[in-house]
């Protein structure tokens, strides 16, 4: 599974960074952009970020909503059942739009649910474990599980969230068995795996830096095949995993239906974001990779997102549920 293969860096075919200057929707009301995960992971960081410097050029006020549940799905359908004036919008994600859908049984689709309007970033995932056990890298890690079968549990953001995936693609490709146990979001895992009931999970860069950083978990390893600037001292899980290569992309849809100015002005506006060095910067800080991409570029992108994890899917037999 070649995760990069998806993650082309499309700036040349974004919106020009004008296209803002020529929006033609101003909304009349504040907007709301819906976080499909729990306060502190990444779509609720990024989705923070996102309404405070856009909101300024939208020229109205934007709020972030959680909706938890179901792996994103709950909050996604939401979105999808909105009507679509642009005043409801979803940050979504690889586990709402491209996992969720092929492991869990939903009465809406969100291919056709939502309308695509821009990529924002992609962000890294990193392996992480209770510091006070003997493993210092993925490696270690496979020989502990080794010699515990049957006896190990690792937590997730929720069924079909980009952290368990990430995740059972890790054990997969390495041969190895832990039960997966899933919470409402990674934040709600971490005082377990803190208190050694879980030996580990897949977590975002965004979400997962504090708890590394003042030393409550241990990075084993990050989930690209380069080293990141933010945890340097971490290898890649494809130095122990070769082909492991996993990108967490996180974007704005709204509604089926959206008018093409809300698109238009929408899209706009993020790409003028994404020029400015200092919010690059401010995602650099979360971990966060730029993925400026056009709206058209945007949708073919998550359509072969979708499509590779449902490969996933069937190779493991993973059962839809």
């Amino acid at each position: 599974m070649h995760r990069r293969s998806l993650l082309p860096i499309l700036a040349a075919t974004a919106l020009p960074v004008s296209a803002s200057a020529q929006a033609a929707w101003v909304p009349d009301r504040p907007v709301r952009i819906i976080a499909p995960f729990a306060a502190g992971g990444a779509a609720d960081i990024l989705a923070r970020i996102l309404a405070e410097e856009m909101s300024p050029l939208l020229g109205q006020q934007i709020v972030v909503e959680n909706r938890t549940g179901a792996g994103g799905a709950v909050g996604t359908e939401s979105v999808v059942r909105a009507r679509p004036d642009g005043l409801t919008l979803l940050l979504a994600s690889q586990a709402t739009h491209g996992i969720v859908p092929n492991i869990v049984r939903l009465n809406f689709d969100p291919a056709t649910g939502t309308t695509p309007i821009a990529n924002l970033a992609g962000v890294p995932g990193v392996i992480v474990v209770n510091p006070e056990l003997p493993i210092r890298n993925v490696a270690e890690f496979a020989a502990y599980v080794r010699a515990r079968p049957g006896e190990l549990s690792y937590g997730s953001a929720g069924v079909g969230s980009s952290t368990h995936m990430s995740m059972a693609l890790l054990l997969h490709m390495a041969g190895l068995d832990v039960a997966h146990i899933p919470y409402r979001g990674t934040a709600l895992a971490m005082p377990d795996l803190i208190a050694g009931r879980i030996i580990g999970m897949a977590e975002t860069i965004t979400s997962g830096l504090p708890a590394i950083r003042d030393g409550r978990v241990r990075a084993i390893g990050v989930s690209t095949p380069q080293r990141l600037a933010v945890l340097p001292d971490v290898a890649p899980v494809a130095e122990s995993v070769p082909g492991y290569d996993v990108l967490n992309w996180y974007g704005l849809v709204g509604p089926a239906g959206l008018p093409a100015e809300v698109v238009t002005t929408l899209h706009g506006h993020m790409q003028t974001l994404l020029a400015r060095p200092a919010f690059v910067e401010r995602l650099a800080s979360q971990g966060a990779q730029p993925l400026p991409m056009s709206t058209a570029d945007f949708a073919a992108y998550v359509a072969r997102d979708r499509q590779q994890w449902a490969d996933l899917v069937r190779a493991t037999g993973m059962q839809v549920q």
